[in-house]
Protein backbone atom coordinates (compact mmCIF):
# COMPACT_ATOMS: atom_id res chain seq x y z
CA UNK A 1 0.00 0.00 0.00
CA UNK A 2 1.30 3.59 -0.83
CA UNK A 3 1.84 5.29 2.55
CA UNK A 4 0.41 8.38 1.57
CA UNK A 5 -2.76 6.72 0.50
CA UNK A 6 -5.39 5.20 2.99
CA UNK A 7 -6.63 2.88 0.41
CA UNK A 8 -5.33 -0.25 -0.08
CA UNK A 9 -5.22 -1.11 -3.68
CA UNK A 10 -2.86 -2.49 -6.27
CA UNK A 11 -3.05 0.60 -8.33
CA UNK A 12 -1.19 2.83 -5.81
CA UNK A 13 1.81 0.28 -5.57
CA UNK A 14 4.70 -0.26 -8.42
CA UNK A 15 4.61 -2.52 -10.54
CA UNK A 16 1.50 -0.98 -12.91
CA UNK A 17 -0.44 -3.84 -14.85
CA UNK A 18 -2.10 -2.33 -17.75
CA UNK A 19 -4.86 -5.16 -17.28
CA UNK A 20 -5.69 -3.16 -14.02
CA UNK A 21 -7.27 -0.18 -15.94
CA UNK A 22 -9.73 0.87 -18.73
CA UNK A 23 -8.68 3.89 -20.47
CA UNK A 24 -8.72 5.93 -23.09
CA UNK A 25 -6.61 8.11 -24.67
CA UNK A 26 -6.99 12.22 -23.87
CA UNK A 27 -4.45 13.05 -26.81
CA UNK A 28 -0.71 13.63 -27.51
CA UNK A 29 1.02 16.62 -26.31
CA UNK A 30 3.28 17.90 -28.61
CA UNK A 31 5.20 20.79 -26.62
CA UNK A 32 8.74 20.73 -27.13
CA UNK A 33 8.49 17.98 -30.06
CA UNK A 34 7.77 15.62 -27.31
CA UNK A 35 4.93 13.52 -28.09
CA UNK A 36 3.81 12.54 -25.15
CA UNK A 37 0.88 10.23 -24.94
CA UNK A 38 -1.80 11.70 -22.47
CA UNK A 39 -4.65 9.02 -21.02
CA UNK A 40 -7.47 8.77 -18.52
CA UNK A 41 -7.06 5.45 -16.79
CA UNK A 42 -9.86 3.88 -14.52
CA UNK A 43 -8.87 1.34 -11.80
CA UNK A 44 -10.80 -1.67 -12.42
CA UNK A 45 -10.80 -2.26 -8.56
CA UNK A 46 -11.35 1.14 -6.88
CA UNK A 47 -13.00 2.72 -9.66
CA UNK A 48 -10.78 5.51 -8.94
CA UNK A 49 -9.40 7.51 -12.14
CA UNK A 50 -5.56 8.22 -13.15
CA UNK A 51 -4.18 11.06 -15.41
CA UNK A 52 -0.84 9.05 -17.11
CA UNK A 53 1.77 10.74 -18.86
CA UNK A 54 4.19 8.41 -21.05
CA UNK A 55 6.88 10.05 -23.06
CA UNK A 56 9.76 8.27 -25.22
CA UNK A 57 12.67 9.29 -27.47
CA UNK A 58 13.10 6.99 -30.20
CA UNK A 59 16.91 7.99 -30.89
CA UNK A 60 17.69 7.69 -27.37
CA UNK A 61 17.79 3.95 -25.81
CA UNK A 62 16.28 4.14 -22.31
CA UNK A 63 14.51 7.14 -22.31
CA UNK A 64 10.57 5.63 -21.61
CA UNK A 65 9.41 7.54 -19.28
CA UNK A 66 5.77 7.84 -17.63
CA UNK A 67 4.09 9.77 -14.56
CA UNK A 68 0.87 8.64 -13.08
CA UNK A 69 -1.62 10.30 -10.98
CA UNK A 70 -4.76 10.32 -9.14
CA UNK A 71 -7.71 12.92 -10.93
CA UNK A 72 -10.97 13.38 -9.55
CA UNK A 73 -13.98 14.04 -11.46
CA UNK A 74 -13.86 18.21 -10.86
CA UNK A 75 -10.62 18.01 -12.50
CA UNK A 76 -10.96 15.98 -15.46
CA UNK A 77 -12.80 17.59 -17.54
CA UNK A 78 -9.64 20.42 -17.21
CA UNK A 79 -6.87 17.85 -18.11
CA UNK A 80 -5.50 18.78 -21.59
CA UNK A 81 -2.65 16.65 -23.35
CA UNK A 82 -0.64 20.25 -22.95
CA UNK A 83 -1.43 21.14 -19.27
CA UNK A 84 -1.05 17.33 -18.13
CA UNK A 85 1.97 17.81 -16.62
CA UNK A 86 1.30 21.03 -14.85
CA UNK A 87 -1.53 18.49 -13.08
CA UNK A 88 1.05 15.84 -12.23
CA UNK A 89 3.74 18.01 -11.00
CA UNK A 90 1.41 20.05 -8.68
CA UNK A 91 0.02 16.49 -7.34
CA UNK A 92 0.19 15.80 -3.32
CA UNK A 93 2.26 12.62 -4.60
CA UNK A 94 2.31 10.58 -7.98
CA UNK A 95 3.84 7.21 -9.00
CA UNK A 96 6.95 7.10 -11.89
CA UNK A 97 9.01 5.20 -13.57
CA UNK A 98 10.37 3.75 -17.04
CA UNK A 99 13.73 2.52 -18.70
CA UNK A 100 15.03 6.20 -17.85
CA UNK A 101 14.52 5.51 -14.27
CA UNK A 102 15.76 1.90 -14.32
CA UNK A 103 12.21 0.89 -12.38
CA UNK A 104 9.03 -0.54 -12.68
CA UNK A 105 7.96 2.61 -10.69
CA UNK A 106 7.99 4.61 -6.81
CA UNK A 107 6.52 7.42 -5.38
CA UNK A 108 7.24 10.70 -6.63
CA UNK A 109 6.59 14.67 -6.04
CA UNK A 110 6.88 17.76 -7.54
CA UNK A 111 8.68 18.15 -10.99
CA UNK A 112 8.81 15.79 -13.44
CA UNK A 113 11.33 15.30 -15.90
CA UNK A 114 9.88 14.93 -19.68
CA UNK A 115 12.33 16.77 -21.86
CA UNK A 116 15.66 15.42 -22.89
Amino acid sequence: MNPISKINCTCESPPISYKDYDSYELGTDHTNGRYGEVTIEICRRCKRKWVKYFVEYESFSRSGRWYRGIINDKNIEKITPENAIDYIENMEWYLYGGSYFSHTGAIGKGKVYVDL
